[in-house]
């Protein structure tokens, strides 16, 4: 694997009529030729494994061994070591889809980065069920953090690497399916092993690495010609990570609406087993312990997800249209939010779970189809796409620190939930700023 210098003026082989234009023409210009069933399996098992291998530890496998380590300090454990994953996260994501822009390997620009961020990835959730002390543990997740991002990145990147726009809409709905039954097998993976939290990781390692084989095999990844490299320098690499919304006002607005709409999305899932607790009264109501209560929820919110992402993306296909649907989707995110904020009951929630899973799979699936249509230059796809990605990873830093002040200092969950709508309707209302995309 061979990556490529850092980014400058690029050469421009096909204008120069060289042996690597043909190559270098496929690899970057626009895709025209639709992409086979096979191939997009590939891609929805790549994202099923990388969620299973991030979800099934954070939902239950780093808390176990948290307690495992201290049963006073689990919670401060935890945080600890998911803070600094996700700090992770925001770095590697955009830089290994840097790395994966410029890569020159025989295999193509993205499966090489897929590959080693699975392996990568694996070898650290095997290391980690043997973790010796929280120190490690943390450096453990940190790494695991770094090559599933790293491998997410260049799985990302590859779909408008080959997918033509007619059919970003589908496949972005697949792949949005994919990440969501990958969410659903990590919490399988926690449940069966009852408890043994290194059995948990060997087969979320195992899942990871299973999810890539089929992508190995039918990518026909393009190569990048290495006359497209450009002479090495950090400071244009630094420099590159800086997308100017005064010269690319489509893609800040692109950048700002998936934040606000997933900083909405995290405001409403965050305290769920609180609000069941302290403001449904699940137990004293309905006699159902409020973490089941939670599991209930989050299986409805799935589902919906998954179906709509299936059925949304193709929508946007056959319209031709992305901005109606993501703002219709949009203001659905901001509804189960007020439904929450004014039906404090189990059915209220129940509801709520529902619509916002509507909202958010249709979401997922068109918004994707839509950036990927705002991309600066077809060289940099994989770091742009890293760029939009921490407007995924950043709201789990940001809505905690929104969403504390909401639910003790101003108005407890109706408040937050009607903030959470309020920041929700703002993504919809910015979607319109974009220009280049209908």
């Amino acid at each position: 694997m061979s990556l490529s210098d850092m980014p400058g003026a690029v050469p421009n082989p096909a204008a120069s009529g060289s042996p690597a234009a043909a190559s270098a023409t496929a690899a970057l210009t626009e895709p025209t030729q639709r992409v086979r069933p096979l191939w997009i399996s590939g891609v929805v098992l790549v994202n099923l494994g990388i969620n299973a291998a991030f979800f099934g530890p954070i939902q239950v496998l780093l808390g176990q061994q948290a307690a495992h380590f201290s049963e006073d300090d689990k919670e401060a454990i935890l945080a600890l070591v998911t803070g600094a994953g996700a700090a992770v996260s925001l770095v590697a994501n955009p830089l290994f889809g840097a790395f994966s822009d410029r890569t020159t390997s025989r295999l193509g620009r993205r499966v090489p980065w897929v590959l080693f961020g699975a392996v990568l990835g694996a070898a650290a959730l095997i290391a980690l069920a043997g973790a010796p002390n929280v120190a490690v543990m943390a450096l453990l997740w940190c790494v695991v953090q770094a090559g599933c991002n790293g491998a997410y990145a260049a799985i990302t990147a590859a779909i408008p690497d080959r997918v033509p726009v007619p059919q970003r809409g589908t496949v972005g709905g697949l792949a949005a399916m994919g990440q969501t039954v990958g969410i659903l097998a990590g919490a399988v993976i926690a449940a069966v092993v009852s408890g043994n939290f290194a059995v948990g990781y060997w087969l979320c390692a195992a899942a990871l690495l299973a999810g890539v084989v089929l992508y190995f095999f039918e990518s026909d990844d393009l190569p990048l010609p290495a006359a497209m490299r450009t002479p090495l320098s950090l400071a244009a690499f630094a420099r590159g990570f800086w997308i100017s919304p005064a010269l690319y006002p489509d893609f800040a607005w692109a950048w700002l609406t998936r934040l606000l709409v997933n900083v909405g999305n995290h405001m409403v899932t965050l305290y769920l087993l609180f609000f069941l607790t302290d403001a449904v009264h699940l137990k004293e109501t309905q006699g159902i312990e409020p973490e089941f209560g939670v599991l209930i929820l989050t299986g409805l919110y799935a589902v919906m997800v998954i179906v709509t992402s299936v059925i949304g993306g193709p929508l946007s296909d056959r319209m031709g249209k992305r901005k109606p649907l993501v703002i219709a989707s949009s203001v659905t995110i901001a509804v189960a939010s007020l439904i929450l904020a004014f039906a404090p009951t189990w059915a209220g929630a129940i509801t709520g779970a529902s619509v916002l899973g509507i909202g958010f799979g249709a979401y997922l699936a068109v918004d994707f189809a839509l950036i990927t249509q705002v991309l600066p230059t077809a060289l940099d796809r994989g770091k742009d796409l890293g760029v939009i990605n921490v407007a995924n990873s950043l709201p789990q830093v940001l809505a905690p620190l929104i969403a504390f002040p909401f639910v003790r200092l101003w108005g407890g969950y109706v408040a937050l939930y009607v903030a959470a709508a309020v920041i929700g309707l703002l993504g919809a209302v910015f979607v319109v700023k974009i220009k280049g995309v209908d």
